[in-house]
C-alpha cells in the first residue's frame, strides 16, 4: 500500500526525504534507501513576506525533486483558494511538517463562531485547516522541544491547544522529545515529534507511550529514574484550554513523552534506550586541504571569538540607564570532536565570531564549520544544498531549520511494517 504524503512547511525536503528517499539519476551520490512505500503527492514551502531572494530553500527543493514538485505560495492564501474551489491539491493519506512554535490561542469559543478564530499568522491554524478539509490517516509533525512548556504565562497551554485540535478532529496522539544524539545521530538536536492516526483503535495508554507506539518501536524508552507521571483530560474546544490550562502551574504537566486518546492524556518522564554505533561530530569533518581560507579563523580575530564563548560576569548600563550584571558560563571552544555536535542554528554562517557557532581544531588550527559539513550533521547527503544552489550563509540557515532525516525515517519504517 502506497502511502501518499502532503508536505508543508517543507523547507529542502527532509521530511520527504527521510521517508520516501531519494533515487534520481541527476544525482547519483544522493540516493538514500526509502523508509517504506512513501510517495508525497504535494508540498508547500514559503518564507514570509514573499521576496524572490527568500526562497532559496524552495528552489533547493524544486532542484533536487523536479520543477513543480513545490508549490512556492502562502500556504493560507492556498487553503484559501481549495475552499474556494479554485485550486486543488491532490488526495494524500499524511500530513507532515515542521512548524514554528507560536502563540496558539484562540479568540472565541466554538459555540460562538462557525469554526476556530485562531492568531492571524499562525502556521499552526494551516495545519489544522487541512486537517478539517481532509482528515488524512497519519500526521507527523515536529517542533522545538519548548513547545511542551510555553507560555510561560500559562505553562503548556500551547501544546494542549494542539491537541485539543487534533482530538476534537478524531485523532489519538503519541509524542516524544527525541535528542538525536541518544539513538546515535551525530547531533545533540532535541526537538518533539507528534504521531497521529485517525480514528484510531483502543489505546492502552500506558502500552501505546513506552512498548506498542510508533515512536516508542522506532525510539525505545525506559521511565525514568526521576518518576513524573500525570493523567489528566484535555477539552475538544481549544478556546477552553486557550483560557483554563497551565493556569498556575510552574511547570508543563508534558514531559518529555506521551499520549492522548478520546481526551484523555498520560504523559511521563522517560529515557531513552540504545546501544548500537554512535557518531561523533569528528566522523563529518571534511578534510582540511577541502577547507577554503574563509572558514579558518584568522589569529587576528582569536581574541574575539575567546571572549564570546568564555564565562563572563560584568556590569552592564541598559537603554534606560540602569545597571545590571550580565552573567554566562563557557562554552565548549573548540568543539570537542568524540562527541556529537551541539544543536546546529541558522546562524551558523558568516564569517563574524559567535558563541553560537561551532569551531574545530584541526591540522593545529581553528576553522567554522562548513555547509557540507551542516549537511551530514542533520543526515542529508553531503552537497545536498549545493553551493551551485544558494550562498554559504543561505546552506547554514537551511541546515538550521531543518530535521535530522534519520528520526522520521526511523518512524517511517515502523509505520510501514503497520499497514503492510
Amino acid at each position: 500500500m502506497t502511502i501518499r504524503i502532503a508536505e508543508l512547511f517543507a523547507g529542502v525536503g527532509g521530511f520527504r526525504l527521510g521517508l520516501e528517499g531519494y533515487n534520481d539519476e541527476r544525482y547519483p551520490q544522493f540516493r538514500r534507501e526509502p523508509a517504506g512505500p512513501f510517495r508525497t503527492v504535494w508540498a508547500n514551502q514559503w518564507e514570509p513576506m514573499g521576496q524572490e531572494s527568500k526562497q532559496f530553500a524552495w528552489r533547493c527543493y524544486e532542484d533536487r525533486f523536479g520543477a513543480g514538485s513545490c508549490v512556492n505560495e502562502d500556504i493560507a492564501k492556498v487553503l484559501d483558494q481549495v475552499e474556494e474551489g479554485t485550486r486543488a491539491i491532490p488526495e494524500f493519506d499524511m500530513l507532515v511538517g515542521g512548524f514554528p512554535c507560536q502563540d496558539y490561542s484562540v479568540a472565541k469559543p466554538l459555540a460562538l463562531a462557525s469554526g476556530i478564530d485562531g492568531k492571524k499568522g499562525v502556521l499552526w491554524w494551516s495545519i489544522n485547516r487541512l486537517l478539517e478539509m481532509r482528515h488524512p490517516k497519519y500526521v507527523l509533525l515536529e517542533n522545538v522541544d519548548r513547545l511542551l512548556k510555553s507560555p510561560a504565562s500559562q505553562r503548556g497551554r500551547d501544546f494542549a491547544i494542539i491537541l485539543s485540535c487534533l482530538y476534537r478532529l478524531g485523532y489519538s496522539v503519541e509524542w516524544r522529545v527525541v535528542n538525536a544524539a541518544e539513538y546515535g545521530m551525530p547531533q545533540r538536536r532535541r526537538r518533539v515529534y507528534i504521531f497521529a492516526e485517525h480514528d484510531a483503535p483502543e489505546w492502552n495508554l500506558d502500552d501505546r507511550l513506552m512498548r506498542s507506539g510508533v515512536i516508542a518501536r522506532a525510539f525505545p524508552i525506559v521511565e525514568s529514574d526521576k518518576h513524573i507521571e500525570h493523567n489528566f483530560a484535555i477539552s475538544d474546544d481549544p478556546y477552553r484550554v486557550t483560557k483554563h490550562f497551565g493556569v498556575g502551574d510552574s511547570v508543563s504537566k508534558f514531559q518529555n513523552s506521551g499520549v492522548m486518546q478520546d481526551g484523555h492524556v498520560l504523559t511521563r518522564r522517560v529515557d531513552a534506550v540504545y546501544d548500537g554505533p554512535r557518531q561523533t561530530l569528528g566522523d563529518v569533518l571534511v578534510p582540511a586541504e577541502q577547507v577554503s581560507e574563509a572558514f579558518w579563523i584568522d589569529e587576528a580575530k582569536l581574541s574575539s571569538w575567546q571572549y564570546l564563548k568564555g564565562g563572563k560576569r560584568e556590569e552592564r548600563v541598559a537603554r534606560t540607564g540602569y545597571t545590571y550584571t550580565y552573567s554566562e558560563g563557557p562554552v565548549a571552544f573548540p568543539d570537542s570532536l568524540d562527541q556529537p555536535s551541539r544543536t546546529i542554528l541558522t546562524g551558523e554562517g558568516g564569517s563574524g565570531a559567535s558563541r553560537t557557532k561551532h569551531v574545530v581544531e584541526q591540522n593545529g588550527r581553528l576553522r567554522r564549520l562548513v555547509p557540507d559539513e551542516l549537511d551530514a550533521l542533520q543526515e542529508f547527503p553531503v552537497g545536498w544544498t549545493g553551493d551551485d544552489l544558494m550562498s554559504d550563509g543561505h546552506r547554514a540557515f537551511c541546515m538550521g531549520n531543518a530535521l535530522v532525516t534519520g528520526i522520521p525515517h526511523r518512524i517511517g519504517r515502523i509505520l510501514a511494517e503497520d499497514v503492510a
